[in-house]
Protein backbone atom coordinates (compact mmCIF):
# COMPACT_ATOMS: atom_id res chain seq x y z
CA UNK A 1 0.00 0.00 0.00
CA UNK A 2 1.17 3.47 -0.70
CA UNK A 3 0.68 6.92 0.70
CA UNK A 4 -1.28 10.35 -1.06
CA UNK A 5 0.24 13.32 1.24
CA UNK A 6 -3.19 13.37 3.01
CA UNK A 7 -2.85 10.70 4.92
CA UNK A 8 -5.31 8.80 2.39
CA UNK A 9 -4.57 5.48 1.73
CA UNK A 10 -4.29 3.85 -1.30
CA UNK A 11 -5.53 0.03 -1.60
CA UNK A 12 -8.08 -1.88 -3.10
CA UNK A 13 -10.94 -1.63 -0.47
CA UNK A 14 -13.11 -4.60 1.53
CA UNK A 15 -15.94 -2.23 1.74
CA UNK A 16 -19.05 -1.95 -0.53
CA UNK A 17 -20.88 0.93 -1.52
CA UNK A 18 -24.36 1.73 -1.20
CA UNK A 19 -24.48 4.58 -3.42
CA UNK A 20 -21.67 5.91 -6.56
CA UNK A 21 -21.40 8.92 -7.99
CA UNK A 22 -19.52 9.21 -11.73
CA UNK A 23 -18.02 12.76 -11.54
CA UNK A 24 -16.08 12.39 -14.21
CA UNK A 25 -15.60 15.56 -16.38
CA UNK A 26 -17.28 17.16 -13.56
CA UNK A 27 -14.70 20.28 -12.75
CA UNK A 28 -14.15 21.72 -9.25
CA UNK A 29 -15.85 22.81 -7.32
CA UNK A 30 -19.14 21.21 -8.91
CA UNK A 31 -18.33 17.99 -7.89
CA UNK A 32 -17.51 18.39 -4.16
CA UNK A 33 -20.80 20.25 -4.11
CA UNK A 34 -22.33 17.14 -5.98
CA UNK A 35 -20.66 15.03 -3.21
CA UNK A 36 -21.93 16.87 -0.43
CA UNK A 37 -25.75 16.93 -1.76
CA UNK A 38 -25.77 13.27 -2.25
CA UNK A 39 -23.91 12.49 0.93
CA UNK A 40 -26.66 14.49 2.62
CA UNK A 41 -29.42 11.83 1.57
CA UNK A 42 -27.27 8.57 3.09
CA UNK A 43 -27.68 7.55 6.53
CA UNK A 44 -24.71 7.99 8.63
CA UNK A 45 -22.53 4.41 8.43
CA UNK A 46 -23.14 4.33 4.50
CA UNK A 47 -20.66 4.20 1.97
CA UNK A 48 -21.00 6.49 -1.02
CA UNK A 49 -18.46 5.57 -3.85
CA UNK A 50 -17.32 8.65 -6.16
CA UNK A 51 -15.20 8.32 -9.28
CA UNK A 52 -13.42 11.90 -10.26
CA UNK A 53 -10.72 12.69 -12.49
CA UNK A 54 -7.36 13.51 -11.68
CA UNK A 55 -5.57 16.46 -11.12
CA UNK A 56 -7.71 19.14 -9.06
CA UNK A 57 -10.57 16.54 -8.20
CA UNK A 58 -8.86 14.01 -6.84
CA UNK A 59 -6.81 17.07 -4.86
CA UNK A 60 -9.76 18.61 -3.80
CA UNK A 61 -12.81 16.86 -3.20
CA UNK A 62 -11.49 14.31 -0.62
CA UNK A 63 -9.54 16.82 1.44
CA UNK A 64 -13.23 18.59 1.54
CA UNK A 65 -15.35 15.41 2.65
CA UNK A 66 -13.06 15.26 5.16
CA UNK A 67 -13.42 18.62 6.51
CA UNK A 68 -17.16 18.54 6.11
CA UNK A 69 -16.57 15.38 8.84
CA UNK A 70 -16.73 12.16 6.52
CA UNK A 71 -14.50 9.52 6.52
CA UNK A 72 -11.87 8.92 3.36
CA UNK A 73 -12.07 4.87 3.63
CA UNK A 74 -9.83 4.52 0.35
CA UNK A 75 -8.81 5.44 -2.94
CA UNK A 76 -8.10 3.77 -5.97
CA UNK A 77 -6.61 4.43 -9.00
CA UNK A 78 -7.34 3.20 -12.26
CA UNK A 79 -6.02 4.26 -15.19
CA UNK A 80 -7.06 7.95 -14.93
CA UNK A 81 -9.48 7.48 -12.62
CA UNK A 82 -9.96 7.19 -9.16
CA UNK A 83 -12.56 5.42 -7.35
CA UNK A 84 -12.60 7.25 -3.29
CA UNK A 85 -15.14 5.04 -0.55
CA UNK A 86 -16.72 7.74 1.46
CA UNK A 87 -18.46 7.20 4.64
CA UNK A 88 -21.13 8.90 5.83
CA UNK A 89 -20.64 10.28 9.18
CA UNK A 90 -23.16 12.09 11.86
CA UNK A 91 -22.18 15.98 10.62
CA UNK A 92 -25.11 17.87 12.06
Amino acid sequence: MSEVSSGVVLSGSPHAAHEELDLRGVICPYNFIKTKLKLETMKEGQILSVLLDEGDPIRNVPQSVQNEGHTILSVEQRDRVYRVLIRREDTD
